[in-house]
C-alpha cells in the first residue's frame, strides 16, 4: 500500500498558525502525517533530496524564526490508544499528552497524571522528557516507536535510552518518534490527582494567553520562575512579548510579538539574572532557525 503524502506537500505554509505562541514565518513546505507509512515515505523523501525538516507535534515549546522554516515542517499527526496489556498503553505520537494523562487516570491507572495541563504531544513530551510536580515522562515509559532519518524502523527499549532533565537521546537522534509503549499502575486516587494538578496549573500559569510552556529550565535547587520574579520582571516587555505576571517563567504574546522580541526579552532576562544572582539560565523552548 501507498501513500502519496508527497502530494500534500503545502508551499510557503505560516508556521504560526501551528504554534501556541502564534509567531513563526512561512515553512518552504508543510505536510501532516496520519500514519507511520506517511513518515516514513516523507522522511526518505527529505533524506534522498538533503532537504531539512523539523517534526512538529501540538507547536508548543518552539519558537519558530521570523523568516520561517527552510525545508519540511511534518505536522505529526499519528494518534491511536490501545492497552496490550491491562497496565500497557500504547499511544501514537501525535497524541495529546494532557489528554493522555486524563483518560489513563479517569480509568485508575497512576503514573501519568502529571501530564495533565502539558500542552504538547506525547511525541513532544518523549523527546523533552517532560516533566511536572516531580515526575518525568520517562518513569512510565517502556518503549519507543522510531522512523530514522533515512525511513529505518525501530522500536527501542527504555533500557536503551538516556533521559535526563529535559533531555531525551532523541534530541542527537535524527528522525520521528511515531509511538510508544507506557506502562502504569493502578490507583484509587489517579482521577482526584489528577483534577487537583488541572485546578493547580489553571491557578498558577497563563493557560488563555499565547505561550509556549516554561522558558527556562530551572538551576539545581532553584525554580527559574521565582528567580525571575525576585527580579522584579513580571510584567517585563519588549515588543509584543511580555514576561507573564501570574507566572513569571512564562513569556506571552501579547498579540503582535514578534520571534526576535521574544528572543530579546529572554536574552535580556537571562543577562538580569546573571547579573543579579550569577546565576545562569537555560532555555527550555527549542528556537527552530530559518536554515539558510
Amino acid at each position: 500500500m501507498t501513500f502519496p503524502i508527497l502530494n500534500n506537500l503545502q508551499p510557503d505554509y505560516p508556521l504560526k498558525s501551528e504554534t501556541t505562541f502564534n509567531i513563526g514565518g512561512p515553512a518552504r513546505f508543510f505536510v501532516e502525517v496520519r500514519q507511520p507509512a506517511e513518515m516514513q515515505e516523507i522522511l526518505i523523501h527529505c533524506h534522498a533530496n538533503q532537504l531539512p525538516f523539523f517534526i512538529l507535534g501540538k507547536g508548543s515549546n518552539v519558537l519558530f524564526d521570523d523568516r520561517g522554516f527552510n525545508g519540511v515542517v511534518i505536522g505529526n499527526r499519528i494518534d491511536f490508544i490501545s492497552q496490550p496489556s491491562e497496565s500497557s498503553w500504547h499511544v501514537g505520537a501525535g497524541c495529546s499528552f494532557s489528554l493522555l494523562g486524563s483518560r489513563t487516570a479517569r480509568q485508575g491507572w497512576s503514573g501519568l497524571e502529571f501530564a495533565s495541563g502539558i500542552p504538547g504531544s506525547v511525541g513532544g513530551a518523549i523527546f523533552m522528557n517532560a516533566g511536572a510536580n516531580g515526575h518525568e515522562t520517562c518513569e512510565t515509559l517502556q518503549s519507543v516507536d522510531f522512523i530514522h532519518a533515512d525511513g529505518k524502523f525501530e522500536q527501542l527499549a527504555r533500557s536503551g535510552l538516556e533521559f535526563n532533565y529535559r533531555f531525551s537521546s532523541f534530541q542527537m537522534l535524527p528522525g520521528a518518534i511515531i509511538g510508544a509503549v507506557f506502562q502504569l499502575h493502578p490507583s484509587q486516587t489517579a482521577r482526584k490527582d489528577q483534577l487537583d494538578l488541572i485546578q493547580y496549573r489553571k491557578n498558577t500559569q497563563p493557560y488563555g494567553d499565547k505561550s509556549a510552556g516554561c522558558v527556562f529550565r530551572n538551576p539545581v535547587h532553584r525554580s527559574a520562575g521565582a528567580l525571575i520574579d525576585q527580579a522584579g520582571l513580571k510584567g517585563k516587555k519588549i515588543g509584543g512579548a511580555q514576561v507573564s505576571n501570574l507566572h513569571a517563567n512564562f513569556v506571552v504574546n501579547t498579540g503582535n510579538a514578534s520571534s526576535e522580541d521574544i528572543r530579546d526579552l529572554l536574552e535580556f532576562v537571562q543577562r538580569t539574572i546573571k547579573n543579579e544572582m550569577g546565576i545562569d539560565l537555560e532555555n527550555e523552548i527549542r528556537y527552530i532557525p530559518f536554515q539558510e
